[in-house]
């Protein structure tokens, strides 16, 4: 059944007309009257919902029954990073949405290609917070990860502490642990923070300064992958 995020409150029996962007994709799959569609707001479970009436921009459904399904990881899972280049960002925010990241800070950082600000970080935020709304439709996740806004990496990382139990930067440093061990030092659960690099990796001096903030160093073996591959294979490992 086709699935449409809609974040507004949602109860059996309510009648509504769907957000703009839930009404031009439900026009897009050419829906009719009668046919029945799944809905859900970001908080968790999913309504079923018959189309009303569609009009030339606006989608009228009627909400029936919810769903109490849950399809989020045990662990909660943030991922900040140094923002690579071009469509390689895209992909990275719609495979972590995918896989079922908590949330997605993105980062200027000394080797970052990407350079945003003002209204050209908004839209761009917006963008992606949209891309992980699609991703989530498609997946059956039921609560979509939040995409904070552009930050530099220096002064995020004074304000990062307490912001998960385990912090951990994915690292090429000497002396960084295999992030399987860390991971195994803390019960299953345990929401994690990685913090990964651009194309480049951090600088040295980002390295030091993201250990001085409390990050664990970790590595995720001895080659050295792409900064989305990176960024993806640890997520992997800690909602495995």
């Amino acid at each position: 059944m086709p699935r449409f995020h809609c974040p507004v409150p949602l109860s059996a029996g309510t009648e509504l007309d769907l957000p703009a962007a839930a009404a031009r994709h439900v026009q897009v799959l050419r829906h009719q009257p009668g046919d029945v569609i799944t809905l859900f707001n970001g908080e968790g479970g999913q309504w079923s919902a018959t189309i009303l009436r569609m009009g030339r921009s606006d989608v009228a459904v009627k909400v029936e029954a919810f769903e109490d399904v849950e399809r989020e990881p045990v662990r909660r899972v943030h991922l900040a990073m140094g923002m690579p280049a071009n469509e390689r960002m895209d992909w990275l925010v719609e495979k972590a949405a995918e896989l079922g990241v908590a949330s997605l800070q993105p980062l200027h950082t000394a080797h970052s290609v990407l350079r945003l600000s003002g209204d050209r970080a908004a839209k761009k935020q917006g963008h992606w917070q949209s891309v992980a709304v699609a991703a989530c439709e498609q997946c059956g996740g039921n609560r979509v990860p939040t995409v904070a806004p552009v930050a530099d990496l220096s002064a995020w990382l004074r304000g990062s502490e307490g912001l998960t139990p385990l912090r951990c930067v994915l690292s090429l440093a000497e002396g960084s642990r295999p992030l399987s061990e860390v991971l195994g030092d803390h019960p299953a659960g345990t929401p994690v923070l990685f913090l990964s690099g651009p194309e480049g990796g951090l600088s040295p001096q980002e390295d030091a300064q993201a250990r001085e903030a409390g990050f664990r160093p970790v590595t995720l073996g001895p080659r050295v992958l792409r900064a989305e591959t990176a960024a993806l294979a640890a997520l992997v490992q800690a909602l495995a």
